[in-house]
């Protein structure tokens, strides 16, 4: 038996096991995920969440472990969300992160979670609004995500954080990368990272033309700053966070944070209310009327829509 007062008793007094079983507890839909979740509402919304993103390869691992140092020094308790591709073949994943971020193992006021995407699309898992919950009730101020990064679909993270930064390096075709529909729409903050290389300055001003063709702003609009960086050494990472915390501040002062938040909870309601949905729908496969409906459909006598509408007005009588 799982005590869950006792848990979020402890996560909130920092105990990273009683973390890392709240996570757990999220991954695999235990049935006290309710009750977890109710328990840890009152201390949530105090996180400052960044996600990184960006094509394989351009650091975003460094990058994240670079910026944990960075607020460390300001004295901050970071959380890590790394999130890693789950194989379409052995349903498994590598988790990486927690190799590359071994200088951060010791430190009791860094939490490391590495999470599978478990074949969800979009670079994130379908779980990770829950986690980013416990961690924040458990007192991080600031989380860091890091998001799969395999291509232009992986933008959901700029669903989940309050500021997105995207990654970029020299000699990876990530100016060509950038100007796809969604990469260039969702940056925040952009950094080009390995600046050490040939390239850097010109992937800099390709960026900065690109960013320059976007949509008019008006006077008072965030426009993202370019960072070059060389995480590896940690040159750059103090601006990468100076630039976080202009973006945050602008954030709270035209009302955007609260906004986006809003957004945020809006989309994971929906999220879970669908999920139950489909789920109901999942234990009618067996059901007389189901079949029925899909009978008069396959016949011609009754369209799909119609057939949807019956099966939800039946599922919400229920």
């Amino acid at each position: 038996m799982i005590d869950v007062a006792t848990l979020v008793e402890q996560a909130r007094a920092g105990r990273p096991r009683a973390v890392a079983r709240l996570i757990t507890l999220v991954e695999n839909a235990a049935p006290q995920l309710r009750e977890a979740m109710a328990a840890l509402a009152p201390y949530t919304g105090r996180a400052y969440t960044v996600g990184l993103t960006g094509s394989p390869g351009v650091g975003k691992s460094t990058s994240t472990s670079a910026l944990v140092s960075a607020y460390r020094r300001l004295g901050k308790r970071v959380g890590v969300l790394a999130v890693d591709p789950s194989s379409p073949f052995s349903g498994g994943a590598l988790l990486g992160d927690r190799v590359r971020m071994q200088d951060h193992a010791t430190d009791p006021e860094v939490f490391i979670r590495s999470m599978a995407t478990r074949g969800h699309l979009g670079g994130l898992s379908w779980t990770a609004p829950q986690a980013l919950r416990v961690l924040d009730a458990a007192g991080c101020e600031v989380i860091l995500v890091e998001t799969v990064g395999v291509g232009q679909s992986e933008v959901e993270v700029a669903a989940q954080a309050d500021t997105t930064v995207v990654l970029l390096a020299p000699g990876m075709g990530d100016g060509i990368q950038a100007a796809k529909a969604g990469i260039l729409e969702i940056g925040d903050v952009f950094v080009v990272n390995k600046a050490d290389r040939d390239g850097a300055d010109a992937t800099a001003r390709e960026l900065n033309h690109m960013l320059g063709l976007g949509e008019a702003r008006e006077a008072g609009d965030w426009r993202p700053p370019i960072v070059k960086t060389v995480a590896a050494r940690g040159e750059g990472v103090d601006e990468v966070v100076e630039a976080l915390e202009k973006h945050r501040a602008w954030l709270e002062e035209h009302g955007e944070l609260a906004a986006r938040r809003r957004r945020r909870a809006a989309e994971e309601i929906e999220a879970i209310a669908l999920a139950e949905l489909r789920a109901r729908i999942g234990d009618l496969r067996g059901d007389r009327h189901l079949a029925v409906l899909a009978e008069r459909v396959a016949e011609g006598a009754l369209d799909p829509y119609g057939a949807a509408d019956e099966l939800v007005a039946g599922l919400t009588r229920g």
